[in-house]
């Protein structure tokens, strides 16, 4: 359910932000309360209120008091931008510094993605001669 590579409550906030993209959550709809969570996840209760409470200071989520927590307005799109900048960072950038290093053009690193995406996209000469490094 949680591996140890980070905090509990760091994880239990990313499951909660991806529930939401995915739409398990809608705005405006009422999340599981700490104690929900806490007895459905297994874990002590302020590790619970820790990830919801990270949730609000980031504006995934909102409490209104005495009745729960709640999805805010534009959270999907706040989470989306979130995980794309994150994505862009962990990912797209490395990917970039090492096609220069290969020295693939944008059009080569296009074609390889692509390929990737549809394995019988490109035919073997295809793929062998569009991906080639400059010299």
């Amino acid at each position: 359910m949680f591996d140890d590579t980070r905090p509990i409550f760091l994880q239990l906030a990313d499951r909660l932000a991806s529930d939401i993209l995915r739409g398990t959550y809608a705005e405006g709809e009422q999340v599981p309360s700490t104690n929900e969570l806490a007895a459905y996840m297994r874990i002590n209760p302020a590790t619970a209120g820790k990830a919801l409470n990270l949730l609000v200071d980031r504006e995934i989520l909102y409490k209104r008091r005495g009745i729960g927590m709640f999805v805010a307005d534009g959270a999907k799109a706040r989470i989306a931008n979130e995980r794309q900048r994150g994505f862009v960072e962990s990912y797209v950038r490395p990917m970039l510094a090492e096609a220069r290093e290969l020295g693939l053009d944008t059009a080569q690193l296009v074609r390889l993605i692509e390929s990737e995406e549809d394995p019988g996209r490109l035919g073997p000469a295809e793929s062998d001669a569009g991906v080639r490094a400059r010299p």
